[in-house]
């Protein structure tokens, strides 16, 4: 882990960017005891969806859609 300066990271940022790119670890910190990390984004690994994975997993009630006791004088 390389901890910078605040001053230091402004006057050096693309090549903080870079080596954070590269997956170096850099904490850049202000006068008042601030850190930040430097981190790239990295996208989550997208995989196709598989249809009927929770197949016997969920169920649903026979009386689903029966309306409620509670509405039957609204009705």
């Amino acid at each position: 882990m390389r901890k910078v300066k605040l001053d230091e990271a402004q006057e050096r940022l693309p090549e903080l960017i870079e080596d954070a790119a590269n997956g170096e670890d850099i904490v850049i910190s202000r006068g008042d005891g601030a850190d930040v990390r430097l981190v790239p984004v990295v996208e989550p690994e997208r995989r196709p969806r598989k249809g009927g994975s929770l197949r016997g997993q969920v169920w649903m009630s026979d009386d689903f859609d029966e309306p409620l006791d509670d509405f039957v004088p609204y009705m």
